[in-house]
Parts: C-alpha cells; sequence; structure tokens
C-alpha cells in the first residue's frame, strides 16, 4: 500500500479492483460453474494486500485485494486524521495478508484485542473499514447481499433522512422524496451558545425549528442535532421549548462522554435522546443503554467497529428497547453499510447520509417516498464508478477551529 499515491498510479491501478475488470477473472470462473458465486466455499481465498487513497471532500476508501480478483470495499477514517487513520490500516496490512477475508468475525477479534492498547476513535475506524471490506469479501464470494449473511432481510427498504437547516432545503429535499430531516440550533447572531444561554437565543433556535416544522408538516419527521456543543443547562431550555413541536430526536444534547449528565437530561423529557457517533465498540454502548442516557443509537459503520460490531449493538439495543439510526456524514461506502445492517436487525428507524453516492458509484442510491430500496448486488452492492472519481483523488480536509467572537476562547463545533 503507497502511503502518498500519485493520482495517476491511482486512478489507473487501484479502481481495477473495485470495478468489473479485475472482478473478470472471478466472474469467469462463476459463469463456467453456473451459478452466482465466483468460487466455491471450500476454494482457497487469501488477502493478497490492502489499498488506501483519500477521496474528496474528506474521506478515505480502502480495498483489500484478494488471490482471485475479488475485491473487498471499506471506509476507514477519522474525520481530520485521515493520514493518522491510513498509517493505522498500513500497520494492520500484514496481519492480514496471506488470511483467509471470510473468518470476518476472528479478524475482528485478532486486530482488536492484539492491539494491547484497545479501542479509540485511530484504531476503531481503521478496523472499522477492513470489517466492511471483509464482509464485501465474503458477500461477493457467496455471491449475495451482505443481509442475507446476517439473517435478513427483515424489511424490503431503508429509510434515510437528509440534512436542511432551513424551509428552502426542506422544499428542496421534499421534492426529492425525502420524508425525514435533521437539522441543528440555528445560532443567534451567528454566535456559539454559551453555557448559559440568553433567553432570545434561546427563542430564536426554538422558532427557526418552528419554521421547519411548519415547513414540512406534521407527517415528516424532523431530528436536531446538539453536536455536543450545548451546555447542559441550556440544553434543557431548548428542549424544553422545541417539545411542542416534536423532533423525532434530540441528538447529543451535550458532550457525549458523560453519560450520566446525558441520562439526567433523558429523563427531564419525553423527547428521544439519540446518541453514539463519538461512542465506540459494544463496551462503549453498553454504558448507554445501562445508564438509560439514550433510546435511539447513533453508531457509525465507520467508527463504532464496522458491519460486526454495530450488529452485535443493535441485539443490545433491542434488549432494552431502543432503536438504531446509523451515523454517516461520509461516503457511499459507509451508507451501503449501514442499508446492510438496517436491512437485517429488527430495531432499524433511520439512516442518515449525505451522499447518495453520484459521482462515486456506478449506480447511486435513489430516494422514493423516504425509502431506499434494498441493494440486490453481492457483498456491499456497490462498485466504485473509476471514471468519475478520476478528479476526485486526494484531500486535505481538517476539522474546524472554532472561537468565542467575543472573548476567543475555544468553543465545540
Amino acid at each position: 500500500m503507497s502511503m502518498k499515491p500519485s493520482r495517476r498510479s491511482v486512478v489507473a491501478g487501484i479502481f481495477t479492483g473495485a470495478g468489473m475488470t479485475a472482478f473478470a477473472p472471478a466472474q469467469a470462473l462463476a459463469q463456467a460453474k453456473g451459478n452466482n458465486a465466483p468460487i466455491t466455499p471450500k476454494e482457497k481465498l487469501t488477502i493478497t494486500r490492502l489499498e488506501t487513497f483519500l477521496v474528496k471532500p474528506r474521506w478515505m476508501f480502502l480495498k483489500i485485494h484478494t488471490n482471485v480478483g475479488i475485491v473487498g470495499l471499506g471506509e476507514p477514517i477519522t474525520e481530520g486524521r485521515a493520514l493518522t487513520c491510513q498509517a493505522a490500516v498500513k500497520e494492520i496490512e500484514p496481519y492480514l495478508i496471506g488470511k483467509d477475508p471470510r473468518m470476518v468475525t476472528h479478524h475482528w477479534q485478532a486486530i482488536y484485542r492484539h492491539a494491547f492498547y484497545r479501542g479509540g476513535p485511530i484504531l476503531t475506524s481503521a478496523l472499522s473499514g477492513i470489517d466492511q471490506a471483509l464482509w464485501d469479501i465474503k458477500g461477493k464470494a457467496l455471491g449475495v447481499p451482505v443481509y442475507e449473511l446476517l439473517g435478513g432481510p427483515t424489511r424490503n427498504k431503508v429509510r434515510v433522512y437528509s440534512h436542511a437547516n432551513s424551509p428552502a432545503q426542506i422544499t428542496a429535499d421534499l421534492a426529492k422524496g425525502f420524508t425525514a430531516f435533521k437539522t441543528g440550533p440555528a445560532k443567534w447572531n451567528g454566535k456559539p451558545s454559551h453555557y448559559v444561554e440568553t433567553p432570545k437565543a434561546v427563542q430564536y433556535a426554538v422558532e427557526k425549528f418552528a419554521e421547519l416544522r411548519k415547513t414540512a408538516g406534521d407527517e415528516c419527521d424532523i431530528g436536531i442535532d446538539f453536536h455536543g456543543a450545548i451546555s447542559p443547562a441550556t440544553a434543557k431550555l431548548l428542549i424544553k421549548g422545541l417539545e411542542p413541536y416534536s423532533p423525532m430526536f434530540v441528538e447529543e444534547p451535550c458532550q457525549a462522554q458523560n453519560h450520566d449528565v446525558m441520562a439526567e437530561i433523558a429523563r427531564g423529557t419525553h423527547l428521544p435522546i439519540a446518541t453514539g457517533e463519538r461512542v465506540f465498540t459494544k463496551w462503549g454502548f453498553r454504558e448507554v443503554l445501562e445508564k438509560k442516557a439514550a433510546v435511539i443509537l447513533q453508531p457509525d459503520l465507520c467508527h463504532a467497529g464496522g458491519i460486526t460490531e454495530v450488529r452485535l449493538i443493535a441485539g443490545m439495543a433491542e434488549a432494552y428497547y431502543a432503536t438504531i439510526a446509523p451515523h454517516n456524514p461520509l461516503g457511499p461506502i459507509s451508507l451501503a453499510a449501514g442499508v446492510q445492517i438496517a436491512a437485517s436487525i429488527p430495531n432499524f428507524l433511520c439512516q442518515e447520509q449525505v451522499s447518495l453516492g453520484e459521482g462515486y458509484i456506478k449506480q447511486p442510491f435513489t430516494v422514493s417516498k423516504g425509502y431506499l430500496a434494498l441493494p440486490t448486488g453481492p457483498g456491499l452492492g456497490i462498485e466504485l464508478d473509476e471514471n468519475a472519481m478520476a478528479d476526485k483523488i486526494g484531500h486535505d480536509w481538517k476539522n474546524q477551529e472554532s472561537y468565542d467572537a467575543d472573548d476567543g476562547s475555544v468553543v465545540d463545533w
């Protein structure tokens, strides 16, 4: 795996494994056998190399190559730390080379537990993308979608939501077929929230949400994401003001690391509390569930441990009568993995997305009456579009640096 591939080498080389070209030997074998699976379960299948490349606007894609031409796709990324996450994947590569990719759970355990310093956003994100790609290979090798391997399907379509911060955006997304949306609290004078906020600032945020509700109507859902940037004191005031407008959920009403405070907030409202984008593995979500800090869990398939781990998190949540709304501000591989989870669990709520894959995959997802159809292709069910992605290789995206306009102090974003 080259750490800094040239655009020419990336476009000319790495895409061959994502499309039909590199898959041709396996497909030819499948046609000769007269079935949908390119190889039989007993045939030798080994990992030959891992390949990562940064993709605009802020993503990283992974391709795991095998000896038979099957290539698995994954999306390992820690936003703003792309090169660090890329190095983590490179460090894991020697373990995987020469091994059978179909032993997905075994590899998850080995990668996670042999690290000694377990978990954390970088290592778990690297593991998450690798796990997605291994499931993609396994599904392709057997000729079935991943959700079939997970006991699915549990539904025949998957609800998705868009991001909309204005009535105009709500109107535009309604026209595109969306029936669920997410926004953030509007900022009075564009300023970040203070620990103790003025009545005017609280009133302004509530009024702006009310405008979105009026535009969308009562038959649509609108979640609101505090992004962990609101103090518990102000969060309680905002939630009380928002209650008459019935948000679908209040996401990260305070900093997500303190589940006790979030549980206190949850006890003070009838609105569903959601969290999970910065929670990793089953061990992290166990505390959320035990403390009743949220009833909507939002594990990110690129951070929480991949398909293997999110399936287990969903099972834990089911035991607590909690539901799953996978977090995804990333790319189409992440979305494809989320759709596979949604199709295989009973307690799915709604899937976040910011890209349906236009300009990245050969057959982008489409929204109809708020839902995506289940993919029918093997593995994750997507193929990268080599030509469309040629101008999207590489990025230097960094996390936002936010400061208080009045005194210059650091603020959350």
